[in-house]
């Protein structure tokens, strides 16, 4: 395992859809680093979970603009994953015991 991986990999992305995504098509969400490419979220994926990756696909999301009273803000641009395993291939259970 290389600390690269760490530096790409954010967090998981647990929300209702992506949990019924994973439950049914074996797709599993992430925020990723705004520079990574689908070759690099594919092999810090399988080093770091040790599954087999047949498809990335990376969305760029805008952040949304915020106010607080009469000030305005902007929260700032991710970038999302969806990682779809090969079949046969166990997703990670991120939350099991919450």
């Amino acid at each position: 395992m290389n600390l690269e991986h760490y530096r790409i990999i954010i967090r998981p992305l647990i929300t209702e859809k992506s949990t019924l995504q994973k439950e049914t098509g074996n797709i599993i969400a992430f925020e990723v680093a705004s520079k990574a490419n689908k070759i690099e979220v594919r092999r810090a994926v399988e080093a770091l979970f040790d599954v087999q990756v047949e498809e990335v696909r990376l969305f760029n999301v805008r952040g949304k603009l915020k106010r607080l009273g009469r000030n305005i803000g902007r929260r700032s641009d991710w970038r999302k994953a969806y990682v779809r395993l090969k079949a046969g291939q166990k997703a990670p259970e991120f939350f099991e015991g919450v």
